[in-house]
């Protein structure tokens, strides 16, 4: 992770190279000393230095790490709690966290599970040995080293003979991962606490959810203090050993020399083979059960083939609004409201603060995940930034007009490294994708300014040319007038040509490296040359429909629909890119959406019937239709469920990402229903494919994002909103590609550049 601008270059004589990352306490950098030995150090925020309470505390973690041996942590090396920034400098482990483990690859299997068991069994019992209390065994504080699991954060540890620290209304902990005596008399906190958190974690490494999990942390704090664990996804051999773990009273829990035995005894040495089988079984017991799934802390359900929606538990660390007919969950909310005050303090600071610790921050001692496998490089020089549609510009229009129009998201097309925007009211811009800077502003056809009611829409970027329809100014004294074609120099927004286009029979595309035009006539189609408008070829459209143009590699392809007729119909054409001849494939269903092409086959989503899209309502699909593009034979299947949601074609899989967050995948070839995913974004907009097909990303109108195993569906990170607020109402965010990088677009005219190896990377401004 990158340097701050801010950071400091060297702390106790330890040059810093790197950030590991960043919570609600501190900061974690890595560092290198004078004999070349690499460290991690942590430093406190500023505005925590100040605070008694919080030096002693910070003194007591020193105290507790250097207590335990340093086979099962991070030892300390060095440390100064009486700087004025007090830092504490450990061995740097270059390991994952269990929770980054879990995020990129799944639940543990064997060998790994029987050695993240007795590791941490054994880590335990030193950390008890030496007197000191963990009271945070969460999956982000365990680094999954070459030689065994490293237990670290000890920031709310205690010895066991210090009470002094633990005060009312100030307990600390991670809900999902906290023992009942946590959430109630945390002075009342020993060794058997740590044993209840060892449980919840190992349910959690085996499954890929905890045992107590809900979509509220107060609702988890409620399961754990009052409600038996959900053990039914754990091999059977391991449950009673976990539910002896995870006993709501203290005393009833084994002792830790106890479960060295048991664990061992559960997890024999080369046992893998046993251990899928009864994973398979109990799998198939919940199935037959119809048990309800439910998520990891950070996670998303595990994806299913056709589970119905109110069996899908929504993610613990990002809560969201209740489904509806979830009637049992409400009354549980507010059985627990009555009991809750002494836990409103500790969960509010769980939520601000906690789940951003596991969706892959650094952690003392440690490193970032691995990431070569699903993540591709960001380019050369890039940085995260943010920036808005309306920034001063180097070069043309410097300073942007007022903004008209329909305030919608502005349209945007990457190229090389520019991004180009144009919107309601908002002239044609090139931000540099390295850094976000307005590189320059093109005038409006015959002006300089963003006239009342001007309209732009982005075509994309051919040639060295960008590719604008734009509504032409007007006037007082004027008389509404067609919309333009118009055409821009990439490098320096100099305008090439521009030329009026129809407004009655679609708009223009650029497919196959082709600018196509419906002319006025209705039944006519023109290509033209990007860089020059010279005209390529003529020819006709089937009259009176509206046409959208699509490229998918070498084919093109056109959509054309009559809805002015007593049966509405759509027709799927292919278009030869050498003279414009074209050739009826298929008739669909109006409204029907073209999505892409898989294995050379148009792909088209038909909607329900009678389902119409309104204002904030999502469509609902019937059909996947996919056509063969040489004999036209049209193969038609039934969507499991009629998913809603804005579509898109995925890696090869249908997505549907509904206004209420929920994420669907369905088979083209099937129908079925291959994972259903509830996030916490609220109107996202279609998703988007990773580099390397392993990653599905989505972006909400407030500018959070998301990314998902496109193979299970599971939730990977959710980022806080980056956009100022939520612009017009209706409208979705637009994302784009930029090599490893990503771009979005929201509706108040914020952009911002993300990696999606370090999401919780703090953007520069432009």
């Amino acid at each position: 992770m990158a340097l701050h601008r801010d950071d400091p270059k060297s702390l106790g004589g330890y040059r810093i190279v790197d950030r590991l990352g960043a919570g609600g306490m501190g900061v974690v950098y890595r560092a290198v000393s004078g004999s070349g030995r690499e460290l991690a150090v942590k430093v406190v925020h500023a505005q925590y230095a100040e605070d008694a309470v919080f030096r002693t505390r910070f003194r007591q973690e020193i105290d507790a790490v250097r207590k335990v041996s340093g086979a099962f942590t991070a030892p300390v090396v060095d440390a100064d709690p009486e700087a004025v920034r007090p830092w504490m400098a450990t061995q740097y482990v270059p390991a994952p966290s269990l929770a980054a483990r879990i995020r990129d690859e799944g639940p543990l299997r064997q060998p790994e599970l029987r050695r993240l068991a007795l590791g941490l069994v054994e880590a335990l019992r030193e950390i008890h040995r030496a007197g000191v209390v963990h009271r945070d065994l969460k999956p982000g504080n365990v680094l999954m080293a070459e030689d065994g699991p490293r237990v670290i954060d000890f920031g709310i540890s205690r010895a066991t003979e210090n009470q002094t620290l633990t005060e009312t209304g100030h307990l600390m902990g991670t809900p999902p991962f906290m023992s009942p005596e946590q959430l109630t008399d945390a002075r009342t906190v020993g060794p058997p606490s740590d044993v209840f958190s060892l449980g919840a974690l190992l349910t959690f490494a085996a499954t890929g959810r905890g045992p107590f999990d809900a979509y509220s942390p107060y609702l988890t704090a409620y399961r754990v203090m009052n409600e038996q664990p959900d053990l039914t996804r754990l091999p059977p051999s391991l449950r009673a050993v976990v539910a002896h773990c995870l006993a709501k009273t203290p005393d009833e829990r084994p002792e830790l020399d106890d479960l060295l035995k048991q664990f061992a005894a559960a997890l024999p040495e080369g046992a893998q083979e046993a251990l899928e089988s009864e994973e398979n079984h109990g799998a198939q017991e919940d199935r037959d059960a119809g048990a309800p799934r439910r998520p990891g802390p950070g996670t998303s359900p595990e994806p299913a083939v056709g589970p119905p929606l109110e069996q899908v538990a929504e993610p613990l660390a990002a809560p969201v609004a209740e489904p509806a007919g979830d009637r049992r969950g409400r009354v549980r909310l507010f059985a627990l409201a009555g009991a809750a005050g002494v836990l409103a303090v500790a969960l509010a600071v769980y939520l601000v603060l906690g789940p951003l610790n596991d969706r892959g921050g650094g952690r003392p001692g440690g490193s970032p995940s691995s990431t070569d496998s699903r993540w591709a490089a960001v380019p050369a020089g890039w940085k995260p930034w943010t920036t808005t549609v309306r920034e001063p510009a180097e070069h043309g229009v410097t300073r942007a007009p007022e903004r008209t129009g329909k305030q919608g998201t502005p349209s945007c097309a990457p190229a090389s490294n520019a991004v180009y925007c144009v919107g309601g009211g908002v002239l044609p811009v090139r931000l540099d994708a390295l850094s976000g800077r307005t590189a320059w502003r093109a005038g409006a056809a015959g002006s300089e300014e963003a006239p009342a009611g001007y309209e732009g829409h982005m075509l994309g970027v051919e040639d060295g040319v960008v590719l604008v329809r734009e509504s032409e100014p007007l006037t007082p004294d004027s008389s509404p007038r067609p919309p333009v074609l118009t055409a821009l120099d990439a490098d320096t927004g100099k305008r090439l040509w521009s030329r009026p286009v129809s407004s009655g029979n679609g708009a223009p595309g650029l497919a196959g490296g082709l600018v196509i035009v419906p002319e006025a006539d209705l039944r006519t189609m023109t290509a033209r040359s990007p860089r020059d408008g010279a005209r390529r070829w003529s020819a006709p459209l089937p009259a009176d429909h509206a046409c959208t143009f699509h490229g998918f590699g070498d084919a093109l392809y056109t959509l054309c629909g009559r809805y002015d007729v007593d049966e509405p119909k759509a027709k799927l054409l292919s278009i030869d890119p050498a003279d414009g001849k074209t050739r009826e494939l298929a008739v669909v269903a109006p409204d029907s959406v073209l999505l892409g092409a898989r294995d050379g086959r148009p792909v088209l989503l038909e909607p329900t019937e009678g389902s119409r899209q309104e204002s904030g309502d999502d469509l609902a699909y019937a059909r996947v239709v996919s056509v063969d593009p040489v004999s036209g034979e049209r193969r038609a299947v039934a969507a499991a469920g009629e998913p809603v949601g804005q579509p898109a074609l995925v890696g090869g899989v249908v997505c549907f990402a509904a206004s209420n967050g929920l994420v669907t995948a369905v088979s083209p070839e099937t129908g079925a229903r291959l994972w259903q995913t509830r996030t916490s974004l609220e109107q996202p907009g279609r998703a988007m494919a990773g580099p390397r097909g392993a990653t599905v990303f989505l972006a909400s109108a407030s500018g959070r994002v998301a990314a998902l195993d496109a193979r299970t569906g599971r939730v990977l990170w959710e980022t806080l909103p980056h956009a100022a607020r939520i612009g017009a109402s209706g409208w979705l965010p637009e994302m784009l590609p930029l090599a490893g990088a990503l771009v979005v677009v929201t509706s108040d005219g914020t952009v911002f550049s993300v990696d999606p190896a370090h999401p919780d990377s703090t953007p520069a401004p432009a």
